[in-house]
């Protein structure tokens, strides 16, 4: 395999970026909820690093409009249109897997 260039490498996470945000907009009926539980990240996780990547650049972006990147419109017409209310199960394993995602957090950044 072919070394890859830095500016390649950027290409191809972008790539991979527009894809992932491309997937979930095809999948609206998967909550928020539900990919915290699962995965330990959602939509509003990735318009966070969105708006992070962007902060570290020198680049000013607010956290509604990297939602908006990430969720193809305004979040607060998202969330009425496709958000459900969580049930007691997916509120009761949304605190095992914050907590999961917490030590997990907190592990990753004491070995480094």
């Amino acid at each position: 395999m072919d070394e890859i260039s830095d500016e390649m490498a950027v290409e191809l996470e972008a790539a991979a970026f527009r894809r992932l945000v491309e997937h979930f907009d095809n999948h609206k009926d998967v909550q928020n909820i539900d990919l915290m539980n699962l995965a330990g990240f959602c939509r509003n996780c990735l318009s966070k690093w969105y708006r992070a990547a962007a902060e570290d650049r020198g680049f000013e972006i607010s956290y509604e409009e990297a939602r908006e990147i990430v969720y193809g419109m305004p979040y607060s017409e998202w969330k009425d249109l496709y958000q459900n209310e969580a049930s007691q199960d997916q509120k009761k394993e949304f605190v095992k897997a914050s907590a999961r995602t917490e030590a997990e957090e907190k592990s990753r950044n004491s070995a480094g």
